[in-house]
C-alpha cells in the first residue's frame, strides 16, 4: 500500500496563497539594486499567446511545481507485504588456521587437488551463506592471532574476508590456545549471552606457538559458557611419487586429535574429522542441526522511499518552464547593475 511518512507536511500546501493574500506587496522600485535596460523590449513577453508574468498558465505551472515539492517533503512510501525475519539464534565465531601446513594438497575439488585452505574456504562459504539470522565473526591464526571480522550480520563481507585470507599471513606455526583466548575476549566484549557463544575451530595441526595452553583456554571458555566445535583438517592417506616409486604417506601425522577432542568435549561441543570435501560438507550440515541458525521470527514490512519521484518531476518542470520562457521571449534576459 501507499502512505506518507510525514503527512503533516501537506499543511504548508496553501502557504504561497496565504502569503499572496495577506502579505502586502513591496513597491517594485523600492531600494532597487538592478535595472533592466530597454524594458520596452520585454513588453511583449506577456502579450497574447505568450507565457507571461501574469498569465494563468504561469500560475498553474508554479502551483504544480509547489505541490510536487510539498508531496516530496511528505515522504511518500510504498509498504510491501508482511514478511518474516529470522532473529539471531547464535553469535558464532569461526577460527581458521593459516599455518604453513595448510598448503598440503590432499583435498580433491572438482577433479583437481587443492590445498587445505582452499577446501576450507569452499565449504565454509556455503555454511556462512546458510547462517541467516546469525551474527558471524572470523578469527585467523597461525603463530599470531587476530580478529579479521567482528560479529556481524553482514555475511557476504565475512565470506569475502575469508576468501582473501592466505597461508602464512599470520605466521607458519599454530597458536590454538591464543585463538580460543581471542574468541573468549571477542564474545565477552560484545556482550553476548552465555547461552549463545559458539566457536568453530578449524586446524590441521597441533599447538606449536602462543602464550596460552589450549586446554587452559578451553577450560576458561567452558567457564564463560562457550561451546567449541573443533574440526581436524587433512586426509589420512596420500599417494606420493618418488624415485623409488609410489608410496603411501599420512599427511595428517601432526594433527593433535586428542587435544582437539578434549577441547570440544570439555565445552559441550564435538570434534569432527574432515578427510575430504564430502566429509567437510557433512560436518557443516551437522553443525546446522546442532546450532540452529534462527530461533524465532519477527514480522516486518519492507518500505521503499518514493520522494525522489515528485522531487525529480518538480525539478524537471522548473527547468522546462525556465527554458520555455527563454525560448518564447526570443532571447535571455540581460540584467545590469545600477
Amino acid at each position: 500500500m501507499w502512505q506518507l511518512a510525514w503527512p503533516w507536511m501537506l499543511l504548508i500546501l496553501p502557504a504561497p496563497w496565504l502569503v499572496r493574500r495577506f502579505v502586502p506587496p513591496e513597491p517594485i522600485d523600492k531600494d532597487a539594486a538592478l535595472r533592466v535596460p530597454l524594458a520596452g523590449e520585454f513588453a511583449d513577453v506577456s502579450g497574447p499567446g505568450r507565457i507571461g508574468a501574469g498569465t494563468p498558465w504561469r500560475l498553474l505551472m508554479l502551483m504544480l511545481i509547489w505541490a510536487l515539492v510539498v508531496l516530496a517533503a511528505s515522504r511518500p512510501q510504498f509498504v510491501g507485504e508482511a514478511e518474516s525475519l529470522p532473529m539471531s539464534g547464535r553469535d558464532l565465531l569461526m577460527a581458521v588456521d593459516l599455518s604453513g601446513s595448510m598448503e598440503e594438497r590432499d583435498f580433491e575439488l572438482n577433479g583437481e587437488w587443492v590445498d587445505r585452505l582452499t577446501a576450507t574456504k569452499t565449504v565454509a562459504r556455503e555454511f556462512i551463506d546458510r547462517r541467516v539470522g546469525d551474527r558471524i565473526g572470523l578469527i585467523l591464526f597461525g603463530r599470531e592471532t587476530y580478529l579479521q571480522t567482528p560479529l556481524t550480520f553482514d555475511r557476504p563481507t565475512v565470506q569475502t574476508l575469508l576468501d582473501e585470507a592466505v597461508i602464512g599471513l599470520a605466521g607458519t606455526e599454530t597458536a590454538i590456545g591464543d585463538a580460543i583466548g581471542l574468541a573468549i575476549k571477542t564474545l565477552t566484549d560484545a556482550g553476548v549471552d552465555e547461552s549463545r557463544r559458539v566457536l568453530i575451530l578449524l586446524t590441521d595441526g597441533a599447538n606449536t606457538a602462543g602464550a596460552v595452553e589450549p586446554l587452559k583456554a578451553a577450560d576458561l571458555a567452558r567457564q564463560r559458557g562457550m561451546v567449541i566445535y573443533t574440526i581436524g583438517i587433512g586426509a589420512d592417506a596420500l599417494l606420493v611419487r618418488s624415485l623409488f616409486g609410489v608410496r603411501r604417506v599420512n599427511p595428517s601425522a601432526d594433527l593433535d586429535e586428542q587435544t582437539l577432542t578434549t577441547i570440544a568435549e570439555g565445552t559441550g561441543g564435538q570434534y569432527f574429522r574432515a578427510r575430504d570435501i564430502a566429509s567437510f560438507e557433512r560436518i557443516y550440515e551437522i553443525l546446522d542441526e546442532l546450532e540452529p541458525a534462527a530461533s524465532d521470527e519477527s514480522g516486518f514490512r519492507p518500505i521503499v522511499e518514493l520522494f525522489y519521484w515528485p522531487l525529480g518531476a518538480a525539478t524537471l518542470l522548473a527547468l522546462a518552464w525556465a527554458l520555455a520562457s527563454a525560448i518564447l521571449a526570443g532571447r535571455y534576459p540581460v540584467l545590469e547593475h545600477a
